[in-house]
């Protein structure tokens, strides 16, 4: 009983849930035998195996790939590396379902691939031998991931689990405009009416806002300007999510839950959250300030992006003052009829009353996009195709299409949208939106932020590189310090359990009082002690304890 009830708990932690399995597992098979491992070539050299080899994978289906069987990428790697793969697609709508019958079967593929599984599921399966720790493979074959792993320094610390096993590889696609994702966006045609400047502190931001709902500035003798709005989907847009970094950090960690975002960082060596905070009062007390006066657009704690467009995207003349947005494509369209998106310009973080002035931080991490399991026959030369597959043009092949088709190398003096060398372009051709040429970012690949941002420059698509920019001077200087950011953890599933319930009790919570105090409906004077105990009833400290010890294993070096 306990065990399916575990089993339910847990298909609520993330994209591929997990579920006890009931079939006898057996012994992990440490690897293959020794005549299985003598067919595979050196790292390096291709093909991976001297002869033909089939590896069975169970992919997350994809919308936009027509069939994983003939698909272009999937012929070309056969070719290279004289690896088969006989697939068994998971429909992308009921792939959880898949994964969970398949693992708790105990009839397992080689290869699991582009299920996004959670490090809490990679602990699970992986400390009871379902899961093979690819360390020992890495070591040996892992060219490309070892390459990855000093390119971008925090990719091992992330999938490694508690007692340096490494049971999934990742696929890294650093973005870094969305490494600072909690921004604030301007209409500067606004500003240059009424003779202001982009404001640099709350005081200043007060004063704007005040300025756009007093002084008609899109000059239609109507008081119809909406001075700030934000909505109610996600951390990028949360009213709290741009303005309270100028009193505490409000970081956009998320937890055990793909939804629960919960705000956690680390205060000297702590696992700490902001909400219970006398700056987070202050800070709640300065939007209730500006809510009061009319500054916040009340639909800021209701609306949904497509309602936060047709805000931004006002027909005939411009209503919006400012927006908190990951990018300035949110409230209005990339490309769109008005041109607004190109008009706003960022603002960067608000420097508050005492002084604090900080952009939040997110990783680009996919975890447990491929994973070896203990039926693998020939798990080295499963890890050498992955390995493989973290290479630039596999990287390409695999996202962008055909080289000289969809995308070439760049020619010398092609500059970048980092106004580097550029790395790559793409051709102009456009595959449909179901494709056979790509696996459409199922399998692990590389896109760091040099090979990112090394994408020829589009005079014409000006989008990519407004946000580098934008980004890099408003918001780099400022990112928070590393040593306060909390990484993502590996959960045992005991504390997996406990931790589900509390998070989402708690983060609900928090989300909600923020509305209610900005709005009113709740008094900060009056009722504040009752939101503390209240969160104290939640189990607020059994909630950072768990966390604590998930972190402290994780660090333990």
């Amino acid at each position: 009983m306990r065990k399916w009830m575990t089993a339910g708990l847990v298909l609520t932690l993330g994209t591929a849930a997990v579920l006890s399995g009931c079939a006898d597992k057996g012994e992990q098979k440490e690897g293959a035998d020794s005549a299985q491992q003598a067919k595979v070539n050196p790292a390096g050299q291709f093909p991976i195996t001297p002869e033909k080899t089939t590896l069975k994978v169970l992919v997350k289906g994809s919308p936009f790939v027509e069939d994983f069987a003939t698909n272009e990428f999937t012929k070309f790697l056969e070719e290279k590396t004289n690896i088969h793969i006989e697939w068994d697609v998971a429909p992308e709508k009921s792939a959880t379902e898949k994964l969970n019958l398949v693992l708790g079967s105990g009839d397992l593929p080689d290869v699991i691939m582009g299920f996004g599984v959670s490090p809490t599921q990679q602990l699970i399966y992986g400390s009871q031998g379902d899961f093979l720790d690819l360390s020992p493979y890495i070591e040996k074959y892992g060219v490309e991931t070892k390459r990855m792993f000093e390119q971008v320094p925090g990719v091992k610390d992330a999938i490694t689990a508690p007692g340096g096993k490494i049971y999934a590889l990742p696929m890294v696609n650093e973005c870094f405009h969305c490494s600072a994702s909690q921004k604030l966006w301007i209409y500067k045609p606004w500003l240059d009416k009424l003779g202001l400047s982009v404001p640099k502190t709350t005081d200043e931001l007060y004063e704007v806002l005040k300025a756009f709902k007093t002084k008609d500035p899109n000059g239609n003798g109507k008081a119809d300007e909406i001075p700030l709005a934000g909505a109610a989907v996600g951390p990028n847009v949360n009213v709290d999510s741009f303005i309270m970094n100028a009193f505490i950090l409000d970081s956009s960690a998320y937890g055990v839950g793909t939804n629960n975002y919960t705000r956690l960082f680390v205060n000297d060596g702590k696992v700490d959250v902001p909400y219970n905070k006398p700056e987070w009062k202050e800070g709640l007390a300065y939007m209730h300030k500006l809510y009061a006066e009319g500054l916040i657009a009340p639909q800021t704690f209701t609306q949904d992006r497509d309602q936060a467009r047709q805000m931004g995207e006002n027909p005939d003349v411009n209503i919006l003052g400012a927006e908190m947005a990951q990018h300035n494509g949110v409230f209005t369209t990339f490309s769109g009829p008005s041109g607004r998106w190109l008009e706003v310009t960022s603002v960067p973080p608000l420097k508050g009353p005492k002084g604090v002035q900080v952009t939040p931080i997110n990783n680009s991490i996919g975890q447990g996009r491929y994973i070896i399991t203990k039926a693998s026959k020939n798990p080295d030369a499963a890890f050498r195709l992955a390995d493989m597959l973290y290479t630039e043009e596999m990287t390409l092949r695999e996202t962008i299409g055909r080289p000289d088709v969809e995308w070439k190398y760049a020619d010398k003096g092609e500059i970048g949208i980092n106004g580097k060398q550029a790395i790559w372009k793409k051709t102009g051709a456009v595959l449909p939106t179901v494709q056979n040429v790509t696996w459409s970012q199922t399998a692990p690949t590389l896109r760091t932020n040099d090979f990112r941002l090394g994408q020829v420059a589009d005079p014409n698509n000006p989008q990519e590189t407004i946000l580098y920019n934008e980004t890099m001077q408003n918001y780099q200087p400022y990112k928070q310090d590393m040593k306060t950011f909390l990484p993502q953890l590996f959960f045992t599933n005991d504390q997996a359990m406990e931790l589900a319930d509390l998070e989402k009790t708690i983060t609900d919570h928090v989300q909600e009082m923020i509305a209610r105090f900005v709005i009113g409906d709740a008094s900060l004077d009056k009722d504040w002690d009752a939101y503390l105990k209240n969160l104290d009833n939640m189990n607020l400290k059994r909630y950072l304890e768990i966390y604590q010890t998930a972190y402290d294993a994780k660090m333990k070096k």
